[in-house]
């Protein structure tokens, strides 16, 4: 290739270099938009509460537990139990594996277990396994006590929630009366 036709080349990109801001000028003179004096978009929020337990206290009240234990049922909450299984025992007498056992967890207080270490989130959240408290827990545990390890994604579905409930009052001591 000679001098000759690299002149060329170089041309032509220049050329095609000046026709693409050239167009872009001409397209800024045509389609003219005027700016903004406030850059952004006015969002109007309504006020939220920034405690957590008024959002618990709203999804308390919004679920009716009875009618959610109603659908529950034993045998797939031992099916649905098994995706908790890989992190909880809960046999009588069960070891703490990644999270503690689950046998008798139903009334008792939360970060009860003696011989485990919890979150700092757990072992300050001053409740008891309630079926709301586990029923709200159980949506999405990451949710519902901020700062918990445990990295559970949650059971969205309600007959899972309700039969997994069951399956853990059942699995205990002296079993709660279903309300």
């Amino acid at each position: 290739m000679d001098s000759f036709e690299i002149n060329k080349i170089i041309a032509a990109v220049l050329m095609v270099a000046l026709l693409v801001i050239a167009i872009g000028k001409v397209s800024d003179l045509v389609f003219h938009v005027e700016k903004p004096k406030i850059p952004g978009y006015a969002v109007e929020v309504a006020e939220v509460s920034n405690s957590s337990t008024a959002a618990k206290e709203m999804v308390e009240t919004k679920v009716d537990i009875s009618a959610l234990l109603a659908m529950g049922d034993v045998k797939l909450g031992e099916k649905v139990f098994k995706k908790c299984a890989a992190c909880h025992s809960i046999i009588k007498g069960g070891k703490n594996n990644i999270g503690p056992a689950l046998y008798n967890v139903v009334g008792r207080k939360v970060g009860a277990v003696t011989d485990y270490k919890y979150s700092k989130a757990l072992a300050s959240h001053d409740k008891e396994w309630t079926f709301e408290e586990l029923n709200g827990y159980l949506i999405k545990p990451a949710k519902w006590i901020k700062g918990t390890k445990m990295a559970f994604a949650g059971l969205r579905k309600e007959k899972d929630r309700a039969s997994v409930i069951k399956y853990l009052n059942q699995n205990s001591d002296n079993p709660l009366p279903l309300p």
